[in-house]
């Protein structure tokens, strides 16, 4: 296999007493503040919901679709709020962030102890190749694909395609997510969790039917989740997967390292800030993952060493997509079209 003409640069690595005081400015919730962002946007998601039922019941019911793009900003935001409380970082008290977190994952079809299990090891290995798993986008090296036996590779580009990722993928937080099987992210608390999770959508979606019916709830809610579902892959999708991503064996794997230069920052316009909570900041986010979604942006323009994070725009960040296997020679993704370029290239140098 041929190298291309990029050479990989020097990692910078970060050290712990630069950044640990830092991430201590910024970390633990602010119970007021906390509280009256999740009633405001519980109420909010309530008023989207009711007018979108309401325009369903009217004379002209297509038009309760035009509240889709409100409805899944408001359900990104519901689990945003689910997300810091998986990390403790949402309320000061443990209990309470369990059951903020528990009725936010309802309302996302999340199982919250679960999640905050595989979410946890996610922020525990992402970037480190020896250790990739479970939460993760699977990301395969260049040596590893051409291993692979011909069904093995179309079933790993069938797998990263927009299609498979964005619209199939979905289906795993209304579907897949009601079972999961005993493993390193889920054990007997994960398990009793996930049903008790589902008996309370079962329960809330009997409610909604008997209240507005089941066009409302089946028309509107589950599409909307869906939909919900998709951009929030996709959210996760570009704040991992760019050129200049961060990718390391267990040995040389860096925390700080995988945080600051392995997660991007997605500048994204105000009013998306809102709705997302300030993920786009996931270089801070997985730097000090205590640190309440509020305060991600103070803690990002305040400290220089979040400068050193890889900048996507909601433009660029599209170009990611083609992006599929980590060079690893060259420490940069590329995608199968410079893939096969380089293997005509090999080919015709006779490596």
């Amino acid at each position: 296999m041929a190298q291309s003409d990029t050479q990989p640069g020097p990692v910078r690595r970060f050290e712990a007493s630069e950044w640990r005081k830092i991430i201590a400015r910024y970390t633990g919730g602010d119970a007021v503040r906390s509280f009256r962002q999740f009633f405001v946007t519980l109420v909010l998601l309530g008023v989207v919901l009711y007018a979108a039922h309401w325009l369903m019941v009217g004379p002209y019911p297509w038009t309760a679709f035009l509240m889709f793009p409100l409805i899944v900003g408001m359900l990104t935001r519901t689990f945003i709020i689910m997300h810091d409380c998986t990390h403790g970082s949402f309320l000061p008290w443990p209990k309470a962030n369990d059951t903020v977190g528990f009725i936010t994952g309802v309302l996302t079809f999340t199982p919250f102890a679960q999640w905050r299990r595989e979410h946890a090891i996610h922020h525990a290995s992402a970037g480190d190749l020896d250790h990739r798993g479970y939460g993760d986008i699977t990301t395969l090296t260049v040596g590893e694909y051409e291993k692979l036996t011909p069904w093995g590779k179309f079933k790993y580009r069938a797998y990263r395609s927009p299609f498979v990722l964005f619209g199939i993928g979905p289906m795993h937080l209304l579907v897949l997510q009601r079972f999961k099987l005993n493993g390193p992210a889920t054990a007997a608390k994960q398990q009793w969790n996930i049903w008790m999770t589902n008996l309370a959508i079962a329960g809330l979606t009997a409610v909604f039917v008997l209240l507005a019916g089941w066009k409302s709830v089946f028309l509107i809610y589950y599409p909307a989740m869906y939909l919900a579902g998709s951009f929030g892959i996709w959210l996760f999708y570009v704040q991992h997967q760019f050129e200049e991503a961060y990718w390391e064996r267990g040995e040389q794997w860096d925390y700080a390292s995988a945080a600051i230069t392995g997660s991007s920052y997605l500048r994204l316009p105000a009013w998306m800030n809102w709705f997302t909570g300030h993920i786009g900041l996931h270089h801070v986010h997985h730097l000090g993952p205590k640190i309440p979604n509020y305060r991600l942006k103070r803690a990002h323009e305040e400290n220089p060493i979040f400068e050193a994070a890889p900048v996507l725009t909601f433009k660029t960040a599209w170009r990611t997509l083609r992006l599929t296997l980590w060079d690893e020679a060259n420490k940069r993704m590329i995608g199968f079209r410079e893939y096969r370029r380089m293997q005509r290239l090999a080919t015709q140098q006779g490596v």
